[in-house]
């Protein structure tokens, strides 16, 4: 017999540790090579690791959660007659270490004990009194017959209902109803508290915690909101989408995303990332722009890789692609780093204003908010207008009220006359 040491690999440039999200085996499991040990999260994914060995798994290093650094081991594995001739390639990314047994060497070995039964007790213990019903404080009551036939079909005893009055009454018997949780009484149409549940915030949620916090933390944020006629952009984009062939249908976001490029030339202080160690502030020439995107693993930003040389049907299908590859866990590295600007959008579920919360280290985040529809005077004339309110935030470090201010009027300018989003 042998034992076989899995070590995490490096499984990203500059990563020193990795979080278990999950593992798939348990120890005592018999495993083949190639099954799936436990899935690891870095900053940047989630990686599979997977056994290079078949054996039985004798030790994991830690529970869902828990940090493991790289190079460390995070599962061994004991093998049936494989030896270090036995080992995969040496090519492969993963770093192990076989220990095998020699005479005359103690070996530790972890072996889960259950524990002992209880010894069975000399006599017959004494039986426990049944505990007291609420029958047991039954006490003369007043109370009409629909009351009394009403408790009775939900199996309330009346002498626990308090009356406010001289007699118990359909009210009294909703108020008992209602702070009587956990005593077995059904009440149609009442809501019941539920058990506290108890979450361990590992994986995504964990991430998400840790940089939001990070960005509240060094980031002095501020946010600027302005309104925004989108009557004639949505007249646009309906006429489009009419005569789209098999294009994909437009939304809003590839036409702000248009005017968002268009005005950056203008306003570079918008598109860049500070670096708080360095002092740097580096402005970007491409707009390689985040989208968040809720999941049901939490927000992903999978990012369009130069923004500013797509048009808006590109931009739907790179949209609608990048989106469907993070709800369904499919993103690459590259498509969830190296953004220099971020767009979040709650969709239809909308709102009247945001203060969206920055990506670390960029230094804006743009946030449309629901579309709604209103009066509005137009000179002397009062007409139907569908508008729409625009949140940035901005890294006050890095980019002053005014210069958000004007970047977010230039994108009023675009947005509200839709033909210059098409001008050369």
């Amino acid at each position: 017999m042998a034992r076989f040491s899995f070590r995490l690999p490096d499984i990203g440039e500059g990563i020193a540790e990795a979080e278990i999200v999950a593992w798939h085996v348990r120890v005592g499991d018999r495993i083949e090579e190639d099954s799936q040990l436990a899935d690891m999260m870095t900053d940047k994914a989630t990686v599979e690791m997977e056994s290079p060995v078949s054996g039985i798994v004798v030790e994991l290093a830690g529970e869902v959660g828990d940090m493991v650094s790289i190079g460390s081991t995070l599962a061994v594995i004991e093998t049936e007659g494989e030896g270090v001739d036995d080992a995969p390639p040496a090519d492969t990314p993963v770093e192990e270490e076989i220990v095998a047994e020699t005479p005359g060497t103690e070996e530790v070995t972890v072996v889960e004990v259950a524990p002992a039964p209880a010894p069975a007790p000399a006599t017959a213990p004494e039986p426990v009194p049944a505990p007291e019903t609420p029958a047991a404080h039954s006490r003369a009551v007043l109370a009409s017959p629909a009351v009394r036939a009403r408790a009775r079909d939900l199996g309330v005893d009346l002498g626990q209902v308090h009356a406010e009055g001289d007699r118990i009454r359909h009210a009294d018997l909703d108020a008992f109803l209602r702070y009587s949780g956990g005593q077995g009484y059904y009440a149609p149409g009442a809501s019941r508290a539920r058990a506290d549940e108890p979450i361990k915030v590992i994986g995504m949620r964990r991430k998400i915690a840790e940089n939001m916090a990070a960005s509240k933390r060094t980031i002095p944020h501020f946010t600027y909101v302005e309104e925004m006629d989108v009557t004639a952009l949505e007249d646009m984009r309906a006429d489009l989408n009419a005569n789209r062939g098999g294009r994909p249908k437009l939304t809003m976001l590839p036409f702000l995303i248009v005017a968002i490029c268009r005005t950056i030339p203008e306003f570079p202080m918008i598109n860049a990332r500070y670096d708080d160690e360095g002092g740097v502030v580096t402005r970007y020439g491409a707009v390689h722009l985040g989208m968040a995107t809720q999941t049901d693993a939490g927000l992903m930003v999978p990012v369009i890789r130069d923004a500013q040389d797509k048009n808006v049907w590109q931009l739907a299908s790179e949209i609608s692609r990048l989106a469907e590859a993070a709800r369904t866990g499919k993103a690459k590295v590259e498509e969830l780093t190296g953004g220099t600007l971020t767009v979040t959008s709650l969709g239809p579920l909308g709102g009247i204003a945001t203060t969206p919360v920055i990506n670390r280290p960029e230094v804006a985040i743009i946030g449309p908010n629901k579309i709604v529809e209103r009066p509005v005077f137009d000179g002397d004339d009062i007409r139907r207008a569908k508008l729409m309110n625009l949140s940035i935030s901005c890294d006050h470090r890095v980019v002053d009220g005014w210069d958000a201010a004007s970047y977010v009027q230039a994108l009023k300018k675009l947005i509200e006359t839709p033909v210059l989003l098409f001008a050369d």
